[in-house]
């Protein structure tokens, strides 16, 4: 799975969907779009807004921090059950 956090730092829900990755272990490449004027480019023509933070899970689209939408998309607090048919 690739994830990648578009952010800036001075983004205090940046920070918030950050601390959420990094709390269920999963890895994630943090791109300061402040400072990365293409990624800022690649952000607005992926998701339609300037807005960060905007989380891409291969290749899906989250745009700020929607746990439940996170959760579903990385497979987070599925049953073992669940995620068995998923693979």
């Amino acid at each position: 799975m690739v994830v990648k956090v578009y952010s800036t730092p001075v983004c205090p829900w940046c920070e918030v969907v950050k601390d959420f990755l990094s709390s269920h272990n999963i890895s994630f490449e943090d791109i300061d779009v402040s400072v990365d004027e293409k990624a800022a480019q690649e952000i607005v023509k992926k998701s339609g807004q300037i807005g960060v933070p905007v989380i891409e899970i291969d290749g899906r689209i989250i745009v700020g921090f929607n746990k439940p939408l996170l959760e579903e998309t990385l497979g987070i607090n599925k049953t073992e059950e669940e995620k068995k048919d998923s693979i």
